[in-house]
């Protein structure tokens, strides 16, 4: 039986890391094996472009080269990790996959959304996530949060606007594909996103 594709999303200071274990250790409770991994990164070269893509540097990265470099730590990605762990029955849980580049260089950056579509295609070929969690909270709750983490990065650094057009896009794409967005009130304390969360995964599980 192949694995499922579980994929975590949200701006900055969604709180979808601190969640992250609690949804692999939930899932294990159900007897999946899951491969917890994230992007960009997820291999030796995709940790090296995720170093590249994050580092602040001055005058900035062409949009188009931040988008080829993503995917490139994604075709990494699914060819290392990704794809071999479905195959063999392993359930991936994944912190960000394409819906983030849709939303960061396609609505943040401003980048054509068909050109990441053709992206999509050619990297992946018909692989899309099953279910998708999105991390709703505040434009202006997230941003604190994040920087009471310390030294921002070269994409937590951007202003207010970049992050309301991230935005934008991200609930665009769940309204586009309401069968596999799941989306999560991340404004309120940890142990009530948790208990969202496990709702929402025992309620998708059934349907399985």
């Amino acid at each position: 039986m192949l694995g499922r594709l579980v994929t975590v999303e949200g701006g900055e200071g969604a709180g979808k890391t601190t969640q992250m274990t609690f949804i692999r250790d939930y899932l294990e409770r159900k007897g999946y094996q899951v491969v917890m991994t994230r992007e960009p990164g997820g291999t030796p070269l995709g940790e090296e472009i995720r170093a590249l893509l994050l580092e602040p540097r001055a005058g900035g990265m062409a949009p188009s080269a931040e988008t080829l470099l993503m995917f490139a730590a994604r075709a990494e990605h699914l060819e290392q990790v990704v794809r071999p762990a479905l195959s063999a029955g392993y359930w991936v849980l994944c912190d960000r996959f394409t819906d983030a580049t849709y939303a960061y260089q396609g609505g943040g950056r401003g980048l054509p959304l068909e050109r990441i579509a053709v992206l999509e295609a050619w990297v992946q070929d018909e692989l899309r996530p099953d279910l998708t969690l999105l991390f709703d909270v505040p434009v202006v709750t997230g941003l604190a949060r994040a920087g009471r983490r310390g030294a921002t990065d070269r994409f937590e650094s951007e202003d207010l606007a970049f992050f309301e057009r991230v935005w934008a896009i991200y609930r665009e794409r769940a309204a586009l594909y309401p069968e596999r967005y799941r989306i999560i009130d991340a404004s309120r304390s940890v142990e009530a996103v948790r208990a969202e969360l496990e709702t929402v995964l025992a309620k998708w599980l059934e349907q399985q």
